[in-house]
């Protein structure tokens, strides 16, 4: 287990009110330094919790990168009410609401800045609230890691099979290991996605470490369901028995089936404004060429609606949530099933 004291040299302007990485349970905040017009010497207050206890590897879990996703939130708030030392064999480390005024918003980006949080690493020492954070988690918290967890949904405008995510990374080696993480994750779906813009994220930034990330599609449409909550309860623990940070005590998940997102044809994104009409339901079967949703012009009825159809066979993986669409909305992306022989 790596010593609580290591990082990358680089001070950061956010300070911990705990010891991260010591042993035991410690909980209290990270003070990101916010002044503003109502509150000179304000700061923003980020719930963390570290839980150590003898050898072994350390888990950073992560979700709030967007505050309106809910399913990880809700999840890594219970797991630190509940892990205890004396349970585990490593170091956990939890950030439940990790841009935390975007959660306190329930908005996708900070209402501070106007920031995505998984857009903006490795951050800046002097930078923006958002920036700041970034900062800290690469500079401070990522040397401490063997495995970044960051639990993401679809948020207020998309909607997910559950999945659990990585990346298809070039490392034989790592991609091997993190493939063989996101099956004990046991999510309904593991997916090897294709990102249409990867710059800034925290999966790059971790992976450009060396290091194991794995990452969620839990649901989303703006709320939370007891099955992709219990999803990530279950899936939390189940990483963290896969890498020998709890005892194990139940049978190895059932692995979900695994896909992945054809890079070209996945994506189906709307060329004008308009009102959706879903014509296939999540996680049910397409063939390239069928239609997926119709777009109708309700400010023009007499014209025909525009329709969208996969460009690739599989399942519906996502869809778009709101009723009205703009130009340049993601509509749906489709997963095919993966191919394993390259393993």
């Amino acid at each position: 287990m790596t010593d609580g004291a290591v990082s990358t040299g680089e001070a950061s302007r956010v300070t911990a009110s705990i010891p991260v990485g010591a042993p035991g349970k410690h909980q209290g905040y990270l003070t990101v330094p916010h002044s503003r017009d109502d509150s000179a010497w304000g700061s923003i207050q980020i719930p963390i919790t570290s839980i150590a206890n003898g050898e072994g590897p350390t888990l950073l879990f992560t979700a709030g990168s967007h505050g309106d996703e809910y399913e990880g939130q809700i999840a890594l708030m219970k797991a630190a009410r509940r892990l205890r030392p004396e349970e585990i064999r490593g170091r956990v480390i939890l950030l439940p609401s990790l841009n935390h005024p975007a959660v306190l918003a329930g908005t996708r980006l900070s209402p501070i800045d106007g920031l995505n949080m998984n857009r903006v690493f490795p951050g800046r020492r002097v930078g923006t609230p958002t920036e700041m954070i970034a900062h800290y988690v690469y500079h401070r918290l990522l040397p401490l890691a063997d495995v970044v967890v960051d639990l993401h949904s679809g948020g207020r405008t998309l909607e997910f099979l559950p999945s659990v995510i990585m990346h298809d990374l070039p490392d034989p080696e790592l991609r091997a290991r993190t493939l063989a993480a996101i099956r004990a994750f046991g999510a309904p779906a593991a997916a090897i996605l294709t990102e249409l813009d990867s710059e800034g994220m925290l999966d790059t930034a971790v992976e450009s470490l060396g290091k194991i990330f794995i990452s969620t599609e839990l649901g989303g449409a703006g709320t939370s369901t007891a099955a992709t909550v219990g999803i990530a309860e279950r899936g939390i623990d189940n990483l963290l028995r896969h890498f020998g940070v709890l005892a194990s005590e139940a049978p190895p998940p059932e692995a979900g089936r695994t896909l992945h997102t054809p890079e070209g044809t996945a994506f189906v994104v709307a060329r004008g404004a308009g009102m959706l009409e879903m014509l296939v339901d999540l996680g049910e079967p397409v063939a390239a060429g069928q239609p997926l949703c119709h777009v109708h012009h309700f400010e023009d009825h007499e014209r025909e609606p525009t329709d969208y159809a996969a460009r690739c066979d599989g399942l519906l993986w996502c869809r778009h949530v709101p009723g009205l669409v703009k130009r340049g909305d993601c509509l749906a992306v489709v997963a095919s099933d993966y191919d394993d022989d390259r393993d």
